[in-house]
């Protein structure tokens, strides 16, 4: 057994004693599902009060108990009374079990409790030490909102304690790089209650926002794109036409104009696909390459929303391109690249997952084939490593996505490359080939950021709020040590600021030491200190972030180096 699937069989087995022990402790709750997640797992119950604090460690201590039994975990042949008995008693998993094919359900047993599972599991309890219960959250019985909500314990689980010991460090370090709190205390955003789920962006955040837009238009205009803005609200006409309405409806706004019923877009796609048949495009024009920066509304569930990580509004770096299949490879592969630079201007490492077909999806599987096989070509071409996530595509067609690895080594889904045979048949594009006659275009979606909001609190957590010289909304803080020196420190702010850097004085009348240690907290790339000294010989007494203190720096020179490091993009 590989040691992927012993991890995967402990969690699973973990998942299990947790239902077990919550069971025993509360007998009158009903069971959900119990899979395993990346360094865990979790179980969801129904149960009328909710589960709080002192029952996790409740359920811990009865976890524990129950490990010591070293109980035997067996997979369990049951007798149609028995199983009638079981399900009489536990609704959720009679749905379930409804579901399945005669004869091909499978129990598992460890002491008294029973489960509906398909396995693995490990051989006892007793395998199940190093596990922490970390959180509980709402969950809809099956993803559904007309469904039950239910509760989810969630946990962690690992072969060795000194495993368990390091995951509870990064959980420590992930604490204190939340991006919730640093933004509070860097003032980047906020989050109110006239807009649930709709971030509103401070001076310090907004200097963040846009870095990140003039960097990817920057990039972009590299490559050709054209840069589009299509309206925020379209009418349900196209939203049937694009097939949202019908696959998508759920999470989409909505709203009248006109009497005519119309949604906030929750994509950009169809806005970019009408520009597109504005005009009739030769082959000579071929690819097009159109980008926005397009705000879209989702309707998510009010559990679900976290900071910047899951929002209702948020502006997507999109881009569609529209190509013949002859160019579709290549097109693939300069999308490929242009992730690789913009991630590894960040730092980010990252890993890739090919999701195909899923259950709900428009098109034949022929035309699914030739994409899923095009976007694989591509990869392999590139000698990357990547994963097949299988029925995890979007309805219109499959995707390569991205993962980046941040500072602490967590994953983070964001970009996206996703090849599209639908649109361009609903939408009925055409071009114009070498022949004269008209040809039907390819389509490629893709967002590299994902969204700008979500992107941004993935790097605030990611540098823990030391954001590199072109990111740092506070490049720079003048700290002055008297009055006399306000003069000077005032002339050297106006020649940074006119070199387009971000500067800040602190003239208060207190101490430099509590200056010094102000501008460490605000996260300052370099701390400036103007006494008499420096104001008489018009230099510089400058500390960087490594706490490394240089005097006598000439004005030019250091003004020069920012400026350097803000142009190379320095990490």
């Amino acid at each position: 057994m590989e040691i992927s699937e012993k991890l995967e069989s402990l969690r699973h087995s973990a998942a299990h004693l947790l239902a077990q022990a919550v069971k025993e402790l509360y007998p009158d709750v009903k069971l959900g599902i119990g899979p395993t997640i990346e360094n865990g797992f979790y179980y969801d119950f129904l149960k009328n009060e909710p589960f709080t604090p002192d029952d996790l460690k409740t359920i811990t201590k009865k976890m524990r108990e129950l490990s010591k039994q070293k109980l035997p975990i067996e997979k369990k042949e049951l007798s149609e009374n028995e199983i009638n008995e079981f399900l009489k008693e536990e609704p959720l998993k009679k749905e379930l079990y409804d579901e399945l094919e005669k004869g091909k359900a499978t129990f598992y047993a460890q002491g008294k409790f029973i489960d509906l599972c398909k396995g693995p599991h490990l051989e006892t309890t007793r395998e199940v030490r190093n596990f922490k219960l970390t959180r509980v959250s709402g969950a809809y019985w099956r993803g559904d909102s007309k469904n039950v909500q239910l509760q989810r314990i969630y946990g962690v689980a690992f072969e060795t304690k000194e495993s368990l010991d390091d995951y509870k460090k990064m959980l420590e370090e992930a604490a204190r790089r939340d991006h919730r709190k640093l933004g509070k205390e860097l003032s980047l955003f906020s989050i109110h209650d006239a807009a649930p789920g709709m971030p509103f962006f401070h001076d310090n955040g907004t200097y963040i926002y846009e870095r990140l837009k003039e960097f990817m238009l920057q990039e972009m205009r590299k490559l050709d794109y054209e840069i589009n803005l299509t309206p925020i609200i379209l009418n349900k006409d196209l939203w049937l036409q694009s097939g949202h309405w019908e696959n998508y409806k759920e999470n989409m706004y909505f709203t009248t104009i006109d009497t005519k019923d119309s949604a906030v877009k929750p994509m950009n796609c169809p806005g970019n696909l009408l520009i597109f048949k504005t005009k009739l495009h030769s082959y000579k024009e071929l690819p097009i390459k159109a980008g926005e920066f397009g705000l879209v509304h989702r309707h998510e569930l009010s559990g679900v929303l976290s900071g910047l990580f899951r929002v209702r509004v948020f502006t997507q770096d999109d881009a569609h391109v529209f190509c013949t299949n002859d160019q579709l490879k290549d097109q693939i592969i300069e999308l490929i690249e242009l992730v690789d630079r913009v991630y590894s201007t960040f730092g980010f490492k990252y890993d890739i997952e090919l999701s195909t077909k899923p259950e709900k999806a428009m098109g034949n599987s022929d035309s699914w084939k030739v994409a899923e096989e095009s976007l694989s070509a591509a990869l392999k071409e590139k000698k990357l490593d990547f994963k097949v996530n299988e029925g995890d595509g979007a309805f219109y067609g499959p995707k390569i996505d991205f993962h980046v690895k941040d500072a602490i080594g967590r994953s983070w889904q964001c970009g996206t490359i996703q090849l599209d045979f639908q649109m361009p048949e609903k939408f009925d594009l055409t071009y114009e080939g070498k022949d004269g006659r008209k040809h039907r275009p390819v389509m490629l979606h893709r967002a590299i950021y994902g969204s700008l909001e979500r992107f941004m609190g993935v790097l605030i957590e990611h540098y823990a709020g030391r954001f590199p010289m072109w990111l740092s909304p506070l490049q720079v803080k003048i700290l002055t040590v008297t009055d006399r020196n306000v003069e000077f420190a005032e002339e050297l702010a106006q020649k940074m600021k006119n070199a387009n850097l971000r500067v800040v004085i602190d003239d208060k009348n207190e101490s430099i030491a509590k200056k010094v240690r102000n501008a460490i907290k605000e996260k300052a790339n370099y701390i400036i200190t103007i006494g008499d000294k420096e104001s008489e010989k018009r230099t510089l007494a400058v500390r960087d972030r490594e706490a490394n203190v240089e005097h006598d720096l000439d004005v030019d020179k250091f003004i020069s180096k920012l400026i350097h490091e803000v142009n190379t993009k320095k990490c």
